[in-house]
């Protein structure tokens, strides 16, 4: 490969579909490319990489020759995707998928199925597969097998290995092998064909109505044995089996239930089914600002996001899931309290080192591309209120308690007690100086009070007078130093005068209501200077410096979300209703947000799917759906 990032157009992400065994979650295009796939779990080295750079960073493209997708979709409630195809000789349809992986947390192999079908006339379908490990990093060794019986290719480099079934180009169809694999050595029969490093694996296929083709490409540690690849017919009756079970133990409202439906099912597809672990998004690196700095690995379990994600699954009915995090949590931040961070690995692992790949372009040409997070080493003061909220809600859903669920929340409050009058970085891990957030020291004041309601309405035991002296001193304080009066508003942090869309989610703490004059007065200043000409809701003001970070965003998702549930729950129904159907329209044709949206152009910008994004959507639609029943 060569030394400089290969520069090429992106594709926009809104082309993209998801697919997820809840292990790991790959992208395709609309076009039939697979651009980004991390085997065998989300934060894993990734073995195709192009939606970082470009084709020659690995992908597998399958599509029809001369032919055009007209349509697509996930089968119902389902991550198994169906692509249409028509050209001027006939139809086929493309399906793709992850059977859903077992509970194992270190799954012995992975599977992704590609299946093409002629449904009218003839059609001739290209396939061409680039695999690069380690990020880009590495080409693989590839050689022929034998699976079973039938043809396959193995290709490895140090510790993982695809082996690629289906059908092969036969003897006639291709002058070389090692030509077609890229190889130096050409022997002269595709049978005798014994290796090389391959750059691309291309051919072409013929079929006519009612043919069809199937590959399966199965990552395994390289040490073991050749796996035996599933069955692509079983496997798509268990995929299609496993996500419509699974959705029909979730309840939606009538209103934007197929789109509430496939949110709740991207919450599900970002889940480690092995850990519990809720990871941010998919992907890394993806800009908030098309090529600017601004560039983060969400592949992670934050302790906010995965609660905010656990309150709404069980608004929905789905507490097993919400155990299932429970018992992640109880395993991530099991140690001294004072050791408790604010992110970890998939599996709870602690140390997530941040990086940067300078081979990579860049999407759109963003870069440091970036893999591990540095926020990990940052004091962010409101997780553990986003974390006790989350907990009680599974607790008032009917979820027992047991005693070491409690024991983890009494160490939580410890290490708000001993971290009280520590400055952090905020909700957004914002790079630059320290300084008390108000959003944080609110969060931190939600934390003491679910602490004293856990005593005094459930019965359990701890220092509840001690947590409601801290609870009440926050209080204080956050109205003296975080509540401006002249302006009639809270501020972003202690001794400035800055507003932060952060504020919005002080009435779901219990903290202050909805409706609240002192509420509805920072509402006003965040319209006035955070929500564009375009009604959608910026962060914060980058101009002031207070982030570290160079360079711009664009709107953030969930800020906006967040405005329509305060609209709701306050008595503005139709501007939030007005506003939740403007942002209904930012998803793909396939129900997908990403993290933030550019009004300018017109598209989903920053980590896709996001899971942010999806939740604050889900609330949204429950706020508005409850402000209208209210109204009726």
């Amino acid at each position: 490969m060569s030394d400089e990032p290969t520069r090429s157009a992106s594709t926009p992400l809104e082309d993209y579909a998801l697919l997820s065994d809840l292990h790991t979650g790959p992208l395709v295009s609309r076009d039939g490319s697979i651009d980004w796939l991390c085997f065998p779990r989300f934060d894993s080295p990734s073995v195709f990489a192009a939606l970082l750079g470009g084709p020659e960073d690995g992908h597998w493209r399958l599509s029809v020759v001369g032919g055009e997708v007209v349509s697509r979709r996930y089968l119902p409630r389902t991550f198994v995707l169906e692509t249409t195809w028509r050209s001027p000789t006939g139809t086929a349809v493309v399906t793709d998928f992850l059977p859903p992986g077992e509970a194992a947390d270190h799954p012995d192999h992975a599977d992704l199925v590609r299946r093409v079908e002629c449904v009218a006339g003839q059609v001739e379908v290209e396939h061409d597969l680039r695999i690069r490990f380690d990020y880009a990093r590495v080409k693989p060794w590839t050689r022929r097998i034998d699976v079973d019986g039938s043809p396959g290719l193995l290709s490895m480099a140090g510790p993982d290995a695809l082996m690629l079934t289906g059908p092969m180009l036969r003897a006639g169809e291709a002058p070389h092998v090692g030509a077609l694999l890229g190889a130096e050595e050409e022997p002269g029969h595709p049978d005798d064909y014994e290796g090389g490093v391959a750059d691309r694996l291309t051919g072409r296929f013929a079929l006519v109505a009612g043919e069809r083709l199937e590959w399966v490409l199965t990552w395994f540690e390289s040490h073991q044995a050749l796996p035996m690849p599933v069955d692509p017919g079983k496997a798509l009756d268990l995929a299609v089996e496993f996500w419509t079970d699974w959705s029909a133990h979730v309840g939606t409202h009538k209103r934007h239930e197929q789109a509430v439906l496939r949110s709740l099912l991207v919450l599900r597809a970002l889940t480690h089914r092995g850990t519990g672990g809720i990871v941010a998004a998919a992907t890394t690196s993806l800009p908030e600002e098309f090529g600017g700095v601004r560039n983060w690995d969400y592949r992670y379990t934050w302790l906010r996001d995965a609660a905010l994600t656990i309150e709404v699954l069980v608004a929905h009915h789905f507490t097993d899931g919400a155990l299932h995090w429970r018992n992640w949590l109880l395993r991530a931040v099991a140690g001294d309290p004072d050791q408790i961070q604010i992110m970890y690995g998939v599996a709870g692992e602690r140390r997530l080192p941040e990086t940067e790949l300078d081979h990579l372009a860049g999407y759109e040409g963003s870069t440091p591309v970036r893999i591990g997070n540095g926020a990990v080493d940052q004091y962010q003061s409101d997780v553990v209120g986003e974390v006790m909220l989350a907990l009680a809600a599974l607790r008032d859903a009917g979820v027992e308690e047991d005693r070491w669920s409690w024991g983890l929340q009494k160490n939580l409050l410890r290490f708000c007690e001993h971290n009280y009058d520590r400055k952090g970085h905020g909700v957004w891990e914002m790079r630059g100086p320290a300084v008390y957030h108000v959003h944080g020291r609110a969060m931190m004041w939600a934390a003491f009070d679910q602490g004293v309601r856990a005593v005094e309405q459930h019965g359990f035991s701890g220092p509840v007078q001690r947590w409601r002296e801290l609870r009440d001193r926050l209080c204080a304080e956050i109205m003296e130093h975080g509540f401006d009066a002249q302006l009639n508003s809270f501020t972003q942090a202690y001794g400035n005068k800055e507003v932060d869309a952060s504020l919005l989610q002080l009435p779901h703490t219990g903290f202050i209501a909805y409706d609240d004059p002192k509420m509805l007065g920072t509402v006003a200043r965040i319209e006035q200077e955070l929500r564009g000409e375009h009604g959608l809701v910026y962060r914060y003001r980058t101009e002031t410096g207070l982030d570290g970070i160079e360079g711009d965003e664009y709107p953030f998702l969930i800020c906006t979300f967040w405005l329509v549930e305060q609209y709701a729950r306050s008595g503005r129904v139709e501007d939030a209703g007005a506003l939740l159907e403007q942002l209904a329209g930012y998803a793909n044709d396939l129900g997908l947000y990403a993290e933030e949206y550019d009004p300018g152009r017109g598209r989903l910008a920053g980590n896709f799917p996001q899971a942010f994004s999806h939740l604050g959507f889900i609330r949204a639609v429950d706020a508005v759906v409850r402000a209208r029943a209210r109204a009726s």
